[in-house]
């Protein structure tokens, strides 16, 4: 849908000018001069304010007559990974248990530079790195399944034992016969830009946006949480949330029924079963999550448990406003914090 409103369309355009990250599939911005439509991080030369329309999703962009932008691949980074990472991670899911090298991602056309490149931006591991990790996630649910090292070792690639115990103790800090606990991390795209979800072997310990400030403090505490090292990887609990949040946001699904592992105090576990409680589709205030728990007095400690959640969207945090109707923060930005509310409040009324 094209957006007129002007004030709504002037905050766009400042978020454009600075690249913020937390608009990233919030609007889509149509150029007339160029016919190219953008996102709000587009490092391409800005369009005078009077040259651009905003649009709510790229599909009404390009019923508009725009074409993606070459240097943002707003119909890639918005919602999806690029085509050419996509099958790369499709040859490492079909081959979990064997390297995919250089000249093999060649075979398949996929250039190994640029694989390397966008692993780089948004992982911070090269892609070989990545499938190491991957390798090890294999070889460690083997383990535990109750598998001898040596075999898996040997099935997984690995030319030797010690070898096997070398990269495990390298990744996960200890080696294949301690059997350590390991936090699981996997990288998905959303309309909202990408996100991580962690797992444990119970459940769903993190799910944020790759630009949520907090996110490696975060991720430091759930390893010293779970005493655990954390590497690149998918279970069920994973592969489950990246499903269920897909419904989400296409609004086919209002409740989630992943499992979650989150550690916390008693508090803190009342206070986000208690946002887990507000219905899809509404909106609250701290003081009524404080009452909810029978804690009427406690807003300001339901504030900080409120920020200290490390699963969003599936503990609906967003969904807490300010007593006088203000949007109060949010990890991921104010601007998420609003779609969210609206999203939700569309696909409540359409139903």
């Amino acid at each position: 849908m094209k957006i007129t409103d002007k004030s709504r369309c002037d905050i766009w355009y400042e978020a454009l000018l600075a690249r913020s990250v937390e608009f990233t599939g919030v609007f889509f911005v149509g150029v007339k001069t160029t016919g190219v439509f953008c996102i709000s991080v587009c490092r391409a030369r800005k369009p005078k304010r009077e040259n651009v329309e905003f649009y709510s999703d790229f599909k009404s962009a390009l019923d508009a007559g725009f074409r993606p932008c070459k240097v943002c691949r707003p119909t890639e980074n918005a919602c999806s990974a690029p085509g050419f990472v996509e099958q790369a991670l499709q040859l490492v899911r079909e081959n979990p248990k064997t390297r995919l090298s250089d000249s093999e991602l060649r075979l398949h056309n996929i250039s190994p530079e640029r694989v390397r490149r966008w692993f780089l931006q948004h992982y911070g591991i090269t892609f070989q790195a990545f499938q190491r990790m991957q390798r090890v996630n294999v070889a460690l649910q083997e383990l535990k399944a109750g598998r001898s090292a040596t075999d898996v070792a040997f099935d997984n690639g690995y030319e030797s034992l010690s070898g096997f115990g070398y990269t495990c103790k390298k990744l996960i800090g200890s080696p294949p016969s301690v059997r350590g606990q390991v936090i699981l991390i996997h990288r998905f795209t959303t309309p909202l830009g990408p996100m991580f979800v962690c797992a444990t072997e119970k459940g769903i310990c993190l799910l944020e946006f790759v630009d949520r400030r907090a996110l490696e403090t975060e991720l430091r505490d759930l390893q010293r949480f779970f005493n655990a090292s954390i590497i690149a990887g998918e279970n069920n609990h994973t592969r489950q949330a990246e499903e269920e949040i897909g419904e989400y946001f296409a609004g086919l699904r209002q409740k989630f029924t992943v499992a979650l592992d989150t550690p916390g105090s008693q508090f803190q576990l009342d206070v986000w079963e208690g946002l887990r409680c507000v219905t899809f589709g509404e909106i609250t205030n701290y003081q009524s999550i404080a009452a909810g728990i029978g804690k009427p007095g406690a807003s300001r400690a339901v504030a900080s448990a409120n920020g200290a959640n490390r699963v969003a969207i599936i503990i609906p945090c967003h969904r807490v406003i300010g007593k006088d109707g203000s949007m109060t923060g949010y990890g991921g930005g104010i601007a998420r914090k609003a779609w969210l509310i609206n999203h939700e409040a569309s696909v409540a009324r359409d139903n």
